[in-house]
């Protein structure tokens, strides 16, 4: 008598029905990687730039980073003197020179942009603001995350 080859349909059918399962139960561990992975960028990302902003509040005679008149990128990335201007001369370590603080400002992982929208007030997640990854109070030094109100995790972004 010759022997069966193969499986049979209930067999294939038990088969994918566990493969679904695992599939179900393994794919949003990957989402929520994801999510941790950009939450804990943009912590260290904040960590980062807000002891900047304090090491230059320091070698600045307390004033924040725009209060020279320069945008808050151009303050960070360039060298400066104590009153908060750009250098005339840029050599590293000469006497009454400051900085750079950061080589750029860091992309913010959750809208991808690293630009900084400077204001008086706090404008992180303003609805619709899609242009801004950062959120610069000029008043009270506060540095914010911004995903322009896009998702409901909004507050927890800003929020570090």
């Amino acid at each position: 008598m010759k022997a069966k080859h193969g499986f049979t349909l209930v067999e294939i059918l038990i088969v994918v029905v566990i493969l679904g399962i695992l599939a179900a139960i393994v794919i949003p561990q990957f989402t929520e990687a994801s999510t941790e992975a950009k939450q804990s960028s943009l912590q260290s990302s904040l960590q980062t730039i807000r002891s900047q902003i304090e090491l230059y509040k320091i070698q600045h005679n307390d004033a924040l980073p725009t209060a020279g008149g320069l945008a808050f990128d151009v303050a960070m990335t360039g060298y400066t003197v104590a009153a908060g201007t750009l250098a005339a001369s840029q050599t590293p370590g000469q006497f009454g020179v400051f900085g750079p603080y950061m080589q750029t400002v860091p992309t913010n992982p959750f809208n991808n942009t690293n630009v900084v929208t400077e204001a008086a007030a706090d404008a992180a997640g303003a609805a619709g603001n899609t242009t801004s990854g950062w959120n610069f109070n000029t008043s009270t030094g506060k540095f914010q995350a911004d995903d322009g109100g896009t998702d409901s995790a909004n507050v927890a972004h800003s929020a570090y």
